[in-house]
């Protein structure tokens, strides 16, 4: 019989007795299922901003960020990480953060200015990289430190914003420095890109 470690026992991806795994690729493991359950829960919690139900599309909130906590703790510490993964958790953060702040944009719980400027940066970088490969220069842009701080403080405004509206605690201080925070985190962000992008594209050929 085969032996296993916790590893194997928490893989969906099939292993035989002879050792061999379905490709990393194409795995489809427990992170990744918990990664796709958090992607399916953006519309749930879409629902709820515009319906009012702001108590639900908190708990659904906080399960998204549980939920990203775990699948990356699982991929690290039992080896579970696949190609698939790398793709999906960024896509996943990413939809669930542009669709929060847009319907809350649109409920006026936050700026419109500042939906603008976080949705327009994520459509600046993928046009950037997309525009790369399809002139043969194709970028690979590396997650920088003040993106995590970005991303971390884009997460916490969101979180406070449906606390205050969820539980009706005043907060005002507080969400004025979360959106300074972020404005200011997404500009340095977006020029550190695109300075990295502009360097990139007037390399000589080699």
């Amino acid at each position: 019989m085969c032996n296993g470690g916790k590893a194997v026992i928490l893989r969906a991806n099939t292993i035989g007795c002879g050792g061999n795994a379905t490709g990393a690729g194409s795995t489809l493991s427990i992170p990744n299922l918990i990664t796709l359950g958090r992607i399916l829960l953006v519309p749930v919690m879409v629902w709820a901003i515009a319906a009012g139900q702001m108590q639900l599309a908190f708990a659904l909130f906080l399960v998204a960020g549980l939920s990203d906590l775990v699948d990356g703790y699982l991929a690290k510490r039992f080896g579970m990480a696949t190609e698939l993964g790398a793709y999906l958790d960024p896509l996943a953060d990413k939809a669930l953060i542009v669709s929060i702040y847009v319907t809350l944009g649109i409920v006026d719980a936050i700026p419109r200015w500042l939906v603008i400027l976080v949705v327009s940066r994520d459509i600046m970088i993928v046009s950037a990289v997309m525009l790369s490969w399809l002139v043969d220069k194709p970028v690979k842009l590396k997650p920088l430190f003040v993106s995590k701080l970005n991303t971390v403080a884009q997460i916490l405004l969101a979180l406070v914003v449906l606390g205050t509206l969820a539980f009706e605690i005043p907060a005002v201080a507080l969400i004025w420095v979360l959106t300074a925070a972020v404005a200011l985190l997404t500009l340095a962000s977006v020029a550190i890109y695109l300075a990295q992008w502009v360097r990139h594209m007037n390399e000589a050929p080699r």
